[in-house]
């Protein structure tokens, strides 16, 4: 795997292209207990594994903002840069759907798509990536989003 590198005049042409999926991520109790500490989300469905198992989840579930801020690991080395790159910076997301939850101990893995790429003037591109989190044996994604990162070349 690895993050491509084309020259800047053919980087909007790479619309369209889809990734081979990143690795598999393992959502433990021990990380979903952790988020739940850094965000002061200690809602029972996420910590309590006694409570949890009364609920439909039959058990703890990762926060779903914890499966998102995964993406910055579970994306890299996956998409396309055009050359010269300085930096990218995260410029927020247009949509974020949390679809399926996902169970203490799953994996998740993020499928990546280029949707859009505008270029903003001679050393910027706005780049919209489709992102989908897949839940590993499972038929529903945990999350899908367009997310949109702020290319900076020199």
């Amino acid at each position: 795997m690895g993050v491509q590198v084309v020259p800047k005049d053919e980087f909007l042409s790479c619309v369209g292209q889809k990734f081979e999926p990143g690795p598999w991520t393992e959502l433990t109790q021990e990380r979903i207990n952790e988020f739940a500490d850094c965000t002061d989300d200690h809602q029972f469905i996420h910590v309590d594994e006694e409570a949890a198992k009364q609920t439909p989840f039959g058990g703890t579930i990762a926060h779903g903002f914890l499966t998102l801020s995964c993406l910055v690991p579970m994306t890299s080395g996956l998409g396309v840069m055009p050359e010269g790159v300085v930096m990218g910076v995260n410029y927020g997301f247009d949509k974020v759907r949390f679809l399926a939850p996902v169970r203490a101990g799953k994996k998740v893995r993020a499928h990546v798509e280029i949707a859009d790429i505008q270029q903003k003037d001679d050393n910027r591109f706005l780049v919209k990536q489709n992102i989908t989190v897949e839940i590993e044996g499972e038929e529903t994604p945990a999350l899908a989003c367009e997310w949109l990162s702020m290319v900076f070349t020199g």
